[in-house]
């Protein structure tokens, strides 16, 4: 029974030293951390966006070639909604247009606004409208 008293005391855990040491690591690392998971998240979003866009202009181009649009170069929101599926579908009527001109599409678009303010896709939108080649090299599918 000594023996075994003798070898508790002898046991030691951590000193607060050791602790603080271990706090401080810690802190560097979520300091660290935070940000770039922050950053991360925000351009998901900006790309699920300009995936929508891309999205709606492919059901554009199927309706215009379906005849579902009221003109030849316009078709808006109202008339895209059979065209375009999911989270995309939920397209604004009056600000939702997407216009032809030859084999470029132009979409205006108001979940453009919803791109992060300072992230690198929101400089080079204006107006909420972009057309499809700049849409696609943004996407990386030049």
């Amino acid at each position: 029974m000594n023996k075994i008293k003798t070898m508790m005391k002898n046991e030691r855990g951590m000193t607060l030293i050791e602790l603080l040491a271990v706090i401080v690591i810690i802190a560097i690392i979520a300091l660290i951390a935070i940000p770039a998971i922050g950053n991360i998240i925000a351009n998901s979003k900006d790309k699920a966006i300009l995936s929508d866009a891309s999205q709606i202009i492919s059901g554009a181009k199927i309706a215009f070639a379906d005849g579902g649009c009221a003109s030849t170069t316009v078709c808006n929101g109202a008339e895209l909604k059979g065209y375009v599926e999911g989270e995309a579908i939920k397209l604004e009527e009056k600000t939702t247009t997407v216009t032809k001109a030859g084999e470029v599409y132009t979409i205006v678009y108001a979940g453009f606004g919803d791109l992060s303010k300072d992230g690198k896709f929101n400089k080079e939108i204006k107006n909420n409208t972009i057309s499809s080649t700049e849409l696609a090299k943004l996407m990386g599918n030049k």
